[in-house]
């Protein structure tokens, strides 16, 4: 009976273990998208780095927009 408890708990543990994972993924994708882009495009124009700040942003937008045009 212990042995059939044993499976079942790392069975349901094991898919809690992989959605926090896949829950995690997606909270740094968000935070990397919407907070640190952002700060670190400012702090290349304010570096006085623009000539590398507009490609990236540039690159970027045109990602996003393809991107949004396949959802």
């Amino acid at each position: 009976m212990s042995v059939i408890f044993g499976i079942l708990f790392f069975m349901i543990f094991g898919k809690m273990i992989g959605l926090a994972f896949r829950a995690t993924w997606g909270i740094f994708k968000i935070m990397l998208y919407i907070v640190f882009l952002p700060l670190f495009l400012l702090a290349l124009v304010f570096g006085g780095l623009m000539y590398l700040a507009l490609p990236i942003l540039i690159a970027v937008g045109v990602i996003s927009l393809i991107a949004g045009a396949v959802d």
